[in-house]
C-alpha cells in the first residue's frame, strides 16, 4: 500500500469519526435533556432498561455516549448497577443495528442524507437545526464507509495481504488480537466489523477467521471505556468493567464453537456480508439474553471484587473528582451534569467555612478560623478547575438549554468564590481576633449573628438546589432572604444604637463590642448577597422576574411631578 492510499484510508475513517461525532451532537442537542429523562425514567425495570439502551444507542450510534450517561446516573446513586448492566447491554445490541444496514448496498442515498441535512440546518428552527445535523453526519457515515471499502478493494487480491490473513486461519485466538488492537486503535466497531465483511465477502479470510475477528472487535469496544477511566474511582469502574467481562464470557463460549457456528451461519447465509451482521448481531443479542435474568447476584459479584473503599481520602481536598475531560468531546450534556456535581463541593467548601465562624464565635478558639481559613484556598482552586472545564465546551455542540445552564454554572463559581472571600478576608479575621482577644458578645448582640448564621446555612444548600432544578417559586423565596438579612442588620444597628443611649459604667468596652457586632453583621449580609446571587438572580433574570433596578425610573417621577404642575394650572385657571 503507497503513501497516498494510506492518508486516503486515514482521512475515510476520519470522515468516519467525524460523521459519528456530528450525528452525537446533532442528537444530544435536539433531544439530550429527553434522552436523559428516557433512561431515567426507564431504568426501574432491567427489560425496560434493556429496551432504552438499545435505543438510545441506535439514535447515537455510539455505546460510548450511552456509557457515559449510565455512568454518571450510577455514580450518583440515582440508579442500582444491576440497571446500569442492562443498559449497556442493550447498548451493545443497539451499536449492531447500522452494520445491518450498512452490510446491505445502501452508499447511493448517502448524498440524500446529505441534502436533506443541509436544507433542514440552513432553514430550520434551533431543534429541526440539530436534526440536520444528525443526517448531514449519517450521509458522511455512509460515505466515508463507501469509500472505505473502495480504497481497501484493490488489495484484497494481493498474494501478500492473502498469504498474512491466511496464516491465521488456523489460529482464532491471534484473530480476536488482531480485531482487538484494530477497533481499539479506530475507536469504531463499525468500520472495523464493515471490513472484516469485506474480506469475508471476497474470500481473503475464511468463515471461521471472519466470526474470530468479530469476537474480538466487540471486546476491542468494550475496552476503550475501561482504558479511558483509569484514573476514576472504583465504583465507577465497576459498570464499564462489568461490561468487558459480559463480552469475553460471550467471547470464550463462541471460540469453542466457532466452528459450528460459521458451518450454521455459512449454510443459511451464504453471502458472507450478511453472515457476519447477522453474527455480529445475534452474538450481543444471545450475550444480553444470557446474562438479564443474573445482573443481581452478577452486580453483588462486581461489588465484592470491586469494593467501595470504607474510608476514600483525597490526598488533595482541591483536586476535582468529577470532571471527566472525556466528556467534553464525547457528551456535552454529562460535562454539564458533571460541572454541576463539583459545583456542589464547592457548596461543601462554604459551608465548612461558615461552620468555623460559628464555632469560633461559641468555642473562642483561633486555631478552628485559621483552619476554616484555609479552605478558601481549596475553593478558588476547584473554582477555577470548573470554569476552565465549562469554557472547554465547544458551543456550538449545546443547545440553547445547556448554553443557558453553562452560564449559571459559572455565575454560581463566580458569586460561590466571592462569598468565601467575603469570609476570608472580613468575618473569618473579625472573630479570630475576637477569639485572641477573649472578646465575648452579649445573647442580645449575639442574637441577630446567630440568626444570619443559621439562615445562611440554609440558603446556601437552597442555592445548592436551585442549581440542579431552576425552579422559580424557590429562587423567589431565596430572593427574599435580603429583605430578610436587611432586617437583620438593622436589628444590630438598633441594638448598637440603644447601647450608646444608655448609661453605663464601661461606655468604652459597649462601643468595641458593638463596633464588632456591626461589622460582622455587616459582612455576613454581604456574604449572604453572593450566595443569593449565585443561584436565585440567573432563575429569576430568565424568568423575567427580576427588575433591573430598585428605584423607581426616573421617568415616572417626571410624569407624576408633569400630573402635579397640570393639576395647579388647572385649579389657577378656575381661580381666575
Amino acid at each position: 500500500m503507497d503513501f497516498v492510499s494510506v492518508i486516503d484510508l486515514a482521512g475515510s475513517v476520519a470522515l468516519l469519526l467525524w460523521g459519528v461525532h456530528m450525528v452525537q451532537t446533532g442528537v444530544q442537542r435536539a433531544f439530550g435533556a429527553r434522552l436523559n429523562q428516557i433512561l431515567s425514567k426507564t431504568l426501574r425495570n432491567r427489560v425496560q432498561a434493556f429496551f432504552a439502551g438499545l435505543g438510545i444507542t441506535a439514535v447515537l450510534q455510539s455505546s460510548t455516549a450511552t456509557g457515559l450517561m449510565i455512568t454518571s446516573f450510577t455514580a450518583n446513586g440515582v440508579i442500582g448497577l444491576p440497571s446500569a448492566l442492562a443498559v449497556m447491554l442493550g447498548a451493545n445490541v443497539g451499536t449492531t443495528l447500522i452494520v445491518q444496514l450498512l452490510s446491505f448496498d445502501v452508499s447511493r442515498i448517502a448524498p440524500l442524507f446529505v441534502l436533506i441535512g443541509v436544507i433542514t440546518f440552513r432553514r430550520g428552527t434551533n431543534m429541526i437545526r440539530d436534526l440536520g445535523r444528525a443526517f448531514i453526519g449519517l450521509g458522511l457515515i455512509l460515505i466515508s464507509l463507501h469509500q472505505f471499502l473502495e480504497i481497501l478493494q484493490p488489495y484484497t487480491n494481493q498474494p501478500s495481504l492473502r498469504m498474512m490473513l491466511g496464516s491465521i486461519a488456523d489460529m482464532p485466538l491471534v484473530a480476536v488480537f488482531i480485531a482487538l488492537v484494530l477497533t481499539w486503535m479506530m475507536h469504531s466497531s463499525v468500520a472495523v466489523v464493515l471490513l472484516i465483511a469485506s474480506f469475508a465477502s471476497h474470500n481473503v479470510i475464511s468463515a471461521d477467521t471472519a466470526f474470530a475477528m468479530v469476537i474480538g472487535s466487540n471486546i476491542g469496544t468494550a475496552l476503550n471505556p475501561v482504558l479511558e477511566g483509569a484514573g476514576k474511582d472504583i465504583v465507577s469502574k465497576r459498570l464499564p468493567i462489568g461490561n468487558l467481562l459480559n463480552r469475553l464470557v460471550g467471547a470464550v463460549i463462541c471460540i469453542i464453537f466457532l466452528s459450528q457456528l460459521s458451518s450454521w451461519f455459512v449454510h443459511y447465509y451464504p453471502d458472507m456480508n450478511r453472515s457476519v451482521a447477522n453474527f455480529h448481531t445475534l452474538f450481543n443479542i444471545v450475550t444480553a439474553a444470557v446474562f438479564l435474568p443474573f445482573l443481581t447476584p452478577y452486580s453483588n459479584f462486581l461489588k465484592r471484587i470491586m469494593p467501595r473503599p470504607r474510608e476514600e481520602k483525597i490526598e488533595d481536598p482541591s483536586k476535582p473528582i468529577y470532571l471527566d475531560k472525556a466528556a467534553i468531546q464525547q457528551s456535552p450534556m454529562l460535562a454539564i451534569s458533571n460541572a454541576v456535581r463539583e459545583c456542589l463541593r464547592l457548596c461543601d467548601a462554604l459551608e465548612k467555612m461558615l461552620s468555623g465562624v460559628d464555632n469560633t464565635l461559641k468555642s473562642k478558639t483561633p486555631q478552628i478560623a485559621s483552619e476554616a481559613r484555609r479552605v478558601d484556598n481549596i475553593l478558588d482552586k476547584l473554582t477555577n478547575s470548573i470554569q476552565s472545564y465549562i469554557t472547554a465546551l465547544d458551543p456550538e455542540s449545546l443547545n440553547q438549554h445547556e448554553l443557558i445552564q453553562t452560564e449559571h454554572i459559572l455565575t454560581f463559581c463566580t458569586q460561590i468564590a466571592n462569598a468565601s472571600d467575603v469570609l476570608d478576608r472580613n468575618v473569618l479575621p473579625t472573630v479570630q481576633k475576637m477569639a485572641k482577644q477573649r472578646i465575648i458578645l452579649s445573647d442580645e448582640m449575639m442574637a441577630p449573628l446567630n440568626d444570619m448564621l443559621k439562615r445562611m446555612h440554609k440558603n446556601l444548600r437552597i442555592a445548592a438546589t436551585l442549581l440542579m432544578n431552576e425552579d422559580e417559586t424557590i429562587a423567589r423565596k431565596l430572593a427574599e432572604e435580603k429583605d430578610i438579612f436587611r432586617d437583620l442588620e438593622n436589628r444590630a444597628n438598633s441594638i448598637y444604637y440603644n447601647g450608646l443611649r444608655e448609661e453605663t459604667e464601661n461606655k468604652k468596652l459597649q462601643i468595641q463590642l458593638g463596633s464588632f457586632m456591626l461589622e460582622l453583621a455587616r459582612d455576613l449580609k454581604r456574604t449572604n448577597t453572593h450566595v443569593v446571587a449565585s443561584a436565585a438572580y440567573p432563575v429569576l433574570d430568565q424568568s423575567g422576574l427580576l427588575l433591573p433596578s430598585r428605584l423607581q425610573p426616573e421617568d415616572s417621577e417626571d410624569e407624576a411631578f408633569q400630573d402635579e404642575e397640570k393639576i395647579i394650572s388647572t385649579a389657577l385657571d378656575q381661580n381666575n
